[in-house]
């Protein structure tokens, strides 16, 4: 059966057998859950027992492709990696964009499972038909950027490679997949997963085209969505990328710092995208953009500051936030070194920086006495931060102990209290008090604590959004202190999202293509699939949320899972525009579920599971 968008096939890696075999995409998947997040956990909810540990053998790995991936529609460029969470025990996705992406759709492939582990370390080499599992131990040892270099000399100067760092192979619980030298599948651990399996690198040569069912359809889809395109905002990103959003979630009150004790400072300007763009940049990365991509918002920067000396991409906003304001740090390139290490060793920028805000708290607080650290961790101390993200990445001294994440560090030290994030996966930079959505979507997300799987700071932040989540509702102006009104928004956004992870898609067309009937048109167009309109879009978004949340159930993870920090919660935002919030989770919980067509105790109903086709 000819199949459109898709590849229609499926290939899979035994690491313990060392057996490589094709086999075809299962279309009814493909048609119920899209390909990328939503075909990704469909596989790996039907072939692993989700209550495995996460580096047993008998977890998989799964790099999935989406139908738009590679055909040239706006930003159509991801791919991702899906798991379970060394980290928090629940569903990992992480997405990632760059050639990877396409080179393996264009090598004919939707999905590639790998299971198993090796005896020894090995690399995987996909030339479009032809795939071999290749010895690596050579490799075991490089950082990401050696590794890339060091695949790509042995196998093609046309290969992309997607690796791991010694984060991954020292099971770090917050390792990432890196790709195109500083694009990271990045958080909840897929990094640490596959360095579990021995699997160093997977490298990938791809010749094929993909055909889609209504070329002129796919064109005039195509034409509409960048007719559509808000080119002031794809200006404004390409100019700071997304470090410059940083001004604007301090002036809501909502930039964390000092481990989310209060959402303003006195130097967010210090480390903003502006003075990013005017002290260390070296130049932006267009025409190094991902493929398809008319915003190319990455940069590449480079610090001569003795102390911080180096050269690499990024910052990214999360990575200012955490390694910044976060850790009380205003030292723009102290920060920028930290994200070069993290790079460099394959490691989440988030989870690092946020755990080390919490033991610079808990430190101040003496819960961690100086001896355990080997040095002082005050807040502001940009040489001790940069210090520990150095230890993390190799798991040496202190850094082993928060490697494990600061969830697991807050029970090794007898509170929890200090660990800032939800299902043991640390928030990224907002702080839910000052953006009510934020503090509900944070807590309903399957993978943890997370600001892509469902943007509601976007809705609280932008407050004007003109696509039809809000048309629909009747807002025009959206309050982000208000609660009442958040339920709603939260539930279809997060299914909207679920929709953009699956198709291939960038979620930064979350801003740029304001109605989502020309996503549908694209994705239609290049399946020959009907999705049913409107409806029919969201209930696949719906059907694919409710799978990984059926998939942490069987995980054992709760609703009970479902809540915040006792710092979000309980106390005020002492300063700032959001002062005296607090997020109120209690108000907005019972109406999520209602919308979900949950229980009132959180759990997915056999009539929701009929009506989704989960049974």
């Amino acid at each position: 059966m000819t199949m459109y968008g898709w590849m229609g096939k499926v290939l899979r890696i035994d690491l313990s057998k060392g057996k490589v075999s094709v086999e075809d995409l299962d279309s009814g998947k493909a048609k119920n859950y899209v390909g990328g997040r939503g075909l990704g956990v469909k596989y790996l909810y039907d072939e692993i027992d989700p209550a495995i540990d996460a580096y047993d053998p008998g977890n998989k790995l799964l790099f999935v492709t989406g139908p738009l991936t590679g055909t040239g529609a706006p930003a159509a460029n991801r791919y991702v990696v899906v798991t379970k969470s060394p980290l928090t025990g629940a569903i990992a996705n992480s997405t990632a964009a760059g050639d990877f992406a396409c080179s393996l759709k264009y090598a004919g492939y939707d999905l590639v499972i790998v299971e198993g582990k090796a005896k020894k370390p090995v690399y995987l080499w996909i030339d479009d038909d032809k795939v071999e599992l290749r010895e690596a131990n050579a490799l075991w040892g490089l950082d990401t950027e050696e590794t890339i270099k060091a695949v790509i000399a042995a196998t093609s100067p046309r290969a992309k490679v997607a690796c791991i760092g010694p984060a991954g192979e020292k099971l770090v619980r917050y390792a990432c997949v890196m790709n195109d030298a500083g694009r990271a599948a990045g958080r909840s651990g897929v990094g640490a997963v596959m360095g579990s399996k021995n699997l160093k690198a997977v490298a990938v040569r791809g010749s094929k085209g993909v055909k889609v069912a209504d070329r002129q359809a796919f064109y005039r889809a195509m034409e509409s969505a960048y007719k559509t395109l808000d080119y002031d905002y794809v200006e404004e990103f390409h100019q700071t990328g997304t470090p410059g959003v940083l001004t604007l979630v301090h002036e809501f009150g909502v930039l964390p710092t000092r481990n989310f004790q209060t959402g303003v400072n006195d130097y967010a300007e210090k480390i903003s995208g502006e003075t990013l763009a005017d002290t260390l940049l070296v130049r932006r990365r267009m025409g190094m953009g991902c493929p398809g991509c008319p915003v190319a918002c990455g940069r590449v920067t480079k610090v001569t500051d003795s102390d911080f000396a180096g050269r690499g991409f990024g910052p990214e906003y999360e990575t200012i936030g955490m390694f910044g304001s976060n850790c009380g740090v205003d030292n723009l390139s102290a920060i920028a070194k930290a994200n070069f290490i993290c790079n460099q060793v394959g490691m989440d920028t988030i989870s690092a920086g946020n755990s080390i805000a919490s033991a610079m708290e808990m430190y101040e607080r003496g819960l961690i006495p100086e001896k355990d650290i080997g040095f002082p961790l005050e807040f502001g101390d940009a040489q001790a931060m940069v210090r520990l993200t150095e230890m993390i990445g190799r798991r040496e001294g202190f850094g082993d102990v928060l490697a494990e994440g600061s969830y697991r560090m807050g029970e090794k030290y007898g509170t929890t209290e200090c660990f800032m994030g939800v299902k043991k996966q640390e928030f990224p930079s907002y702080d839910g008090r000052g953006l009510q959505g934020m503090g509900l979507g944070f807590a309903t997300g399957p993978r943890g604590a997370c600001h892509i799987r469902g943007e509601a700071q976007d809705l609280d932040l932008y407050g004007v959004m003109g696509w039809r989540i809000t048309r629909d509702r009747g807002l025009e102006v959206i309050d982000p202190l208000r609660y009442d009104d958040k339920p709603p928004l939260v539930k279809d956004v997060q299914d909207w999202f679920c929709m953009i992870d699956s198709c291939g898609m960038c979620n930064f067309m979350f801003f740029l293509l304001v109605d989502e009937d020309q996503m549908r048109d694209l994705i239609e167009a290049a399946t020959g699939i009907d999705m049913g309109g409107y409806p029919g879009f969201m209930k696949t978004g719906e059907r694919i949320f409710n799978l990984e949340t059926l998939f942490n159930r069987r995980a054992g993870i709760t609703s009970k899972d479902d809540t915040l920090p006792k710092r979000m919660l309980e106390e005020p935002m002492p300063d700032g525009p959001a002062k005296g919030m607090v997020v109120h989770l209690a108000e907005m919980l019972p109406e999520y579920y209602e919308l979900r067509g949950w229980d009132k105790e959180g759990n997915i109903t056999p009539e929701k599971r009929a009506e989704l086709g989960l049974d």
